[in-house]
């Protein structure tokens, strides 16, 4: 909270400097600065007084002296906080919780660095489902919701080696008419031919039976979930709780096509190509993954973050594709074997050429066709090269941060030794002689007018000395 300068003090009361001693490195300020923000270490005389030194008469910090250049500016520019550049984060963070600058310059703060603002996790009510839920979601909670948390990535690991197994021609299922059949040899045979390997039912497949283990395992994991969760809408809204719901539908649906194609009751034409859709939305089981895994966390932030630079890096390419796709076209248009139909058909080579990939499918022949794709080679480098540090930035900030985090509690910031001796008598008589004496040279001058007395003049126990009928030669506290 800022609060200005009392409308009734005297004009040189809030004109009194400060001196901070920092580890060393003296910091010189107004008193009014610091009042801006009575509520903060600094900005309450009582709570800075224990860091006070009556031998050298300032106040010494034991702290980070690069912080407390943005710490001061906090109070010179009324409210802004801006991190060196030199400081880490989490030295920073210890900084401002020090000097207790309060819960809304952190908030701010954090806005301002791109925390993602941690949302505070409900609970279920009763007690075994509160159990159950930490067993299942929160896998740091006990040794059992780790133990669960590996059989997880387990199950996940082997569903996806089978997805991948199951395609290869030595174990692919040939009544199985998702998945293409490749003839053994140069000469595509007849279908009677390729069929020839012995059928297999679901109940003798090995990897049917593996594979609605792991739909037992996740269906039972999803279930127990949703069973035990604090919120039924908050759950489905979760986008991991999608992924997880995703990951099982394939199987039922692939079944259920299955017995309908056997009863007749669907075309083979439609159901194959259902079968072949949702077999590919196996593979986005990988995604489960994420639950436990912090790097894919961090892509997943740093790839949220950097939408807008992804945004551009797309836009780019789309202007470049369409420039050297139509410049390509009409330099190879004299020649008679082009690989370049139309601008349309050159889209697939300028995608390549600006990406640096190079397959060499198509190319151009002529003289003007080479140097459109040189040019159109080097912009893709300068178009690909300008965003991707900003992404790679983002990265590496995610990264840093969920280190830091995890070495902010292993240890513990030296305290500063406090200097102020409790108020004696003597400093007490001093203060109040000091008071009277300003009172009689105050009825001297002004009659039996009140007296105001700045209150700077006896900020933490410090008392003008020399001439005090003169205002502006007053002692220059040194804090």
């Amino acid at each position: 909270m800022k609060v200005p300068c009392p409308p009734f003090s005297l004009p040189w009361d809030c004109c009194e400097r400060v001196v901070i001693n920092v580890s060393g490195l003296r910091f010189e300020t107004q008193v009014k600065t610091l009042r801006q923000f009575p509520n903060t270490l600094l900005g309450d005389p009582l709570r800075r007084l224990q860091y006070y030194d009556p031998l050298r008469n300032e106040y010494f910090f034991d702290r980070n002296r690069p912080s407390f250049d943005s710490i001061l500016y906090y109070y010179q520019s009324g409210g802004r906080l801006r991190r060196p550049i030199n400081v880490p984060l989490d030295v920073f963070l210890e900084e401002l919780k020090f000097y207790q600058l309060g819960e809304e310059a952190l908030t701010k703060f954090r806005d301002d660095e791109g925390f993602i603002k941690e949302e505070e996790q409900p609970m279920p009510e009763r007690e075994f489902l509160k159990q159950v839920w930490l067993l299942f979601e929160h896998p740091e909670s006990s040794q059992a919701a780790r133990i669960i948390a590996i059989i997880s990535v387990m199950v996940i690991l082997i569903s996806i080696v089978i997805f991948c197994l199951e395609t290869l021609p030595e174990f692919r299922d040939e009544s199985d008419m998702s998945l293409p059949v490749t003839p053994a040899g140069p000469i595509s045979a007849p279908s009677s031919v390729l069929h020839a390997v012995p059928t297999k039912t679901h109940s003798e497949d090995p990897f049917f039976i593996v594979e609605t283990i792991c739909i037992c395992w996740f269906s039972f994991e999803l279930l127990v979930r949703f069973i035990a969760c604090p919120s039924k809408p908050a759950f489905f809204k979760n986008i991991m709780n999608m992924i997880d719901f995703i990951a099982i539908i394939p199987y039922f649906v692939a079944l259920g096509t299955e017995f309908a194609r056997q009863r007749g009751v669907s075309q083979p034409a439609m159901s194959l190509a259902i079968l072949r859709v949702i077999r590919l939305v196996r593979v986005f089981r990988i995604f489960k993954l994420s639950r436990h895994s912090k790097g894919l966390q961090i892509l997943g932030q740093t790839l949220k973050a950097s939408m807008r630079e992804l945004g551009l890096l797309i836009f780019f390419l789309f202007i470049g594709v369409i420039l050297f796709s139509s410049a390509v076209y009409f330099a190879e248009a004299d020649h008679d074997q082009s690989n370049f139909s139309s601008i349309p058909a050159a889209f697939w080579w300028a995608v390549v050429t600006m990406t640096t990939v190079g397959y060499g499918d198509m190319y151009p022949e002529t003289m003007g066709g080479k140097i459109v794709g040189s040019l159109c080679a080097i912009a893709g480098v300068l178009t690909i090269s300008l965003p991707v540090p900003v992404i790679v930035s983002n990265f590496s900030y995610f990264y840093h941060r969920e280190t830091d985090c995890e070495d902010q509690d292993q240890y513990t910031h030296i305290t500063t030794c406090p200097y102020t001796p409790p108020p004696s008598p003597e400093l007490a008589a001093i203060q109040r002689k000091a008071h009277v004496h300003e009172k009689a040279l105050h009825r001297e001058k002004h009659g039996d007018k009140e007296l105001i007395v700045p209150n700077s003049e006896f900020l933490d126990g410090m008392v003008p000395t020399g001439n005090s009928e003169v205002p502006n030669k007053r002692l220059v506290t040194q804090v």
